[in-house]
């Protein structure tokens, strides 16, 4: 059986992972052999059918997580207690998920654990940049600013990522509506023009034979087509809810064009912001670019900023392990990173790299929205168009032989 665990190491570091044994006891051997102090581990039984259906809506959304932490540190900054704060804003949260994770943190904290080992407990809710920024904290002393950056942080992360979104489903709505609509009008209403031009002895432009055949093909077998779609979909969504498949997606988007490099440029301008932080933090670096692989929530970036947090552990200067991928990190990141490491402000180029491509993000999200209107009229223009040409085309020549 397989076991899920987050345990914390000596120094201090949290560490999420799988474990195999044949009992949990022996899992939790496992674990303290290594000196991992558990914070919880539980045994992954395989999902249901309809398991992906039901976290969707449990799940906690980045907006509820960036409004709690915004309440989190305006209520520190009042100088009101940890477990004041936790316990009034476990009575303001609607989201049941969160609620019982504030519920639990806050016996946890009664009970002596640290704010961040609490909040790691948590980790279906509270990602690992968030447990480690509040870790850094709580040895310095600035819990407060902490907090408060990480509700600016969730705050600014969640307006770029709505304005990609709000940039990309305007397209993708009405490009899908234009095919639906074109679907229904070549499935019923080019069958029932079919007999008309049969009748007439001339031949059909291409056009109109082409959107007579599909609509022949659709009327007779539309059940059949619907099925395999909805087969096909599942399938598709089961393939990439896998780590392959979530390789693969990225993989896709990344090669799209436009789409594409303004995803790269999204998630260059979110890790580096991420690892900036971290390291002025004083996580090591390896394990700071790690971390910021598993925020960007894609997976292969996650791959990649693993392989080069293995070369920096190994020694190797993190400037020539960014260099091996320069599709996904532009030359210019790279340059950046070389100069940090030559003058030791690697926090700072880092900082520096996520502010130019968080500006680079905002003018293509900018010029995007500009783009699209013009560019789907045309797309549509011209789809409707060829509608009406293969209709009309014909009914031209049947005036044309009857004079």
């Amino acid at each position: 059986m397989k076991f899920r665990y987050s345990a914390r190491t000596k120094t201090g570091e949290l560490q999420v992972g799988y474990v195999d044994a044949a009992k949990k006891e022996e899992a939790t051997s496992v674990l303290a052999s290594h000196e991992l102090y558990i914070l919880s581990i539980e045994e992954m039984r395989p999902p249901r059918w309809y398991h992906g259906f039901l976290q969707f809506f449990k799940r906690v959304k980045r907006k509820d997580l960036a409004i709690f932490t915004r309440q989190f540190a305006t209520m520190l900054e009042a100088k009101i207690s940890i477990h004041d704060v936790l316990n009034s804003l476990y009575y303001q949260t609607e989201n049941p998920t969160l609620k019982e994770a504030l519920f639990q943190i806050s016996n946890d904290i009664d009970s002596g654990i640290s704010l961040s080992q609490a909040l790691g407990k948590q980790d279906h809710v509270f990602f690992e940049f968030f447990v480690n920024l509040i870790q850094t904290a709580e040895v310095t002393g600035q819990v407060e600013e902490a907090v408060g950056f990480l509700a600016d942080y969730l705050e600014r992360e969640m307006e770029l990522v709505s304005r990609v979104k709000n940039a990309l489903i305007y397209p993708v709505f009405v490009v899908g509506l234009s095919i639906i609509v074109g679907g229904i009008l070549i499935g019923l209403v080019f069958p029932q023009i079919t007999p008309l031009f049969e009748e007439v002895e001339f031949d059909l432009p291409l056009i109109t034979s082409i959107f007579l055949g599909l609509g022949t093909f659709i009327n007779e077998w539309w059940i059949a087509i619907v099925v395999v779609l909805i087969i096909l979909t599942v399938m598709a969504i089961d393939y990439f809810r896998t780590e392959e498949g979530k390789a693969v997606f990225d993989q896709i988007i990344l090669q799209l064009p436009l789409v594409g490099s303004l995803y790269i440029k999204m998630y260059v301008a979110r890790f580096a912001e991420i690892t900036s932080v971290l390291i002025k933090g004083g996580i090591p670096i390896a394990q700071a670019i790690e971390i910021g692989g598993h925020t960007l929530g894609s997976a292969l970036y996650q791959e990649m900023l693993h392989e080069v947090a293995e070369s920096v552990r190994r020694g190797e200067l993190m400037s020539q392990s960014f260099i091996r991928y320069p599709k996904f990190f532009p030359p210019i990141v790279t340059q950046m990173i070389m100069v940090g490491e030559q003058t030791g402000k690697v926090d700072q180029m880092f900082a520096r790299v996520a502010r130019f491509y968080g500006k680079e993000v905002e003018n293509i999200v900018a010029n995007l929205v500009e783009l699209i209107q013009p560019a789907l009229m045309v797309v549509v223009g011209v789809f409707v168009g060829l509608l009406f040409a293969a209709i009309l085309l014909p009914i031209y020549n049947l005036v044309q032989v009857i004079r």
